[in-house]
């Protein structure tokens, strides 16, 4: 497979009371043409500060201060602004977190997906038009037509969420970023989504960026899984190997608080604490304050780089001492 998207050590910050605080800390990843990596962790991990540094929308006044992206082997980081607002849909596309908050209140949802083409394309209002009810369609969503002329609180979440993928759609981008695609959905809204996605990727080889703090949806889609810990990457390997064989102990203790892991009456288990707020990371291991292997080294310095196997690596004191997981 071949390589579409390629982030190396990208550090985003925002000021703080004692300087500015990287919430993006050195973070590499890689997308390849029809697979799915999975970005997990908790809130507050800097999940979709990621993907808004891959896109170049860190709101003001925070930064992007290192770190490349390559798309095709094109650097985006110092790309004009034009130019990147082009990058933007033709070559990676995102369905926000919040579909109701993404979409205009006060403009159709059929209009929002006709401007997205036309930003992109040179094409006529009614090719737009017709190109956008084949997207309505082919995402599922009933009755494109009536649909098109609605407002988005005319529409149940499910159905806005299908907006905003045909939206992201639109412009046939070559890797899609979904941020918690399915967070409040109900159950059997979850599953068509999901499934929606799956096909998409496998129909048009469209490279998925997942970020999710839900396992159990890593588990339906994912390729790969990357573990996200206080800006950093903790662990990274391929989905079987991950959630098979975790290593690092913040991995371990999230697969532990699984429900789907314990039996009925059994007390869930918990990962004690807090992830604790960008300005109180400590300065070594960001998990050091709350994980059970903890070494003294741990709290003043950077874990090193454990290489599992050709494609598994975690950065743990514990699991370099011990020789693996």
């Amino acid at each position: 497979m071949s390589t579409l998207l390629e982030a190396r050590g990208l550090v985003t910050s925002y000021p703080g009371a004692a300087g500015r605080v990287r919430v993006v800390d050195g973070v590499s990843l890689s997308l390849e043409a029809g697979r799915v990596l999975a970005l997990v962790g908790e809130s507050g991990c800097g999940k979709s500060q990621t993907a808004f540094t891959l896109l170049r929308l860190v709101a003001k006044p925070g930064r992007i201060e290192a770190g490349s992206v390559r798309l095709e082997g094109r650097e985006l980081i110092h790309l004009s602004v034009p130019q990147m607002r082009s990058v933007r849909g033709s070559g990676i596309a995102m369905i926000f977190q919040e579909p109701m908050t993404s979409l205009n209140p006060v403009l159709r949802v059929g209009a929002q997906v006709v401007e997205a083409i036309r930003l992109h394309e040179r094409v006529g209002a009614a090719s737009a038009r017709q190109r956008t009810l084949e997207l309505f369609g082919r995402v599922g969503i009933p009755d494109p037509s009536g649909r098109f002329d609605a407002y988005p609180h005319q529409l149940s979440g499910g159905l806005k969420q299908r907006v905003m993928i045909a939206m992201a759609l639109s412009t046939h981008p070559k890797v899609l970023i979904a941020d918690e695609p399915t967070t409040s959905l109900d159950v059997t809204i979850q599953a068509q989504i999901l499934q929606l996605l799956r096909d998409l990727q496998r129909e048009s080889e469209t490279a998925i960026l997942l970020i999710t703090h839900d396992l159990g949806v890593v588990n339906e889609l994912a390729d790969r899984v990357a573990v996200m810990y206080g800006g950093r990457i903790v662990e990274e390997g391929p989905r079987v190997a991950v959630l098979g064989r975790p290593s690092h102990p913040y991995t371990q203790g999230l697969l532990r608080s699984m429900p789907g892991r314990v039996r009925p009456g059994q007390r869930l288990e918990e990962i004690p604490g807090v992830v604790p707020p960008p300005a109180e990371w400590p300065p070594g291991c960001r998990f050091a304050t709350r994980c059970p292997r903890v070494r003294v080294s741990c709290a003043a310095e950077m874990p090193p780089e454990v290489a599992l196997d050709a494609d598994h690596r975690t950065f743990c004191f514990a699991v370099a001492e011990e020789g693996g997981g």
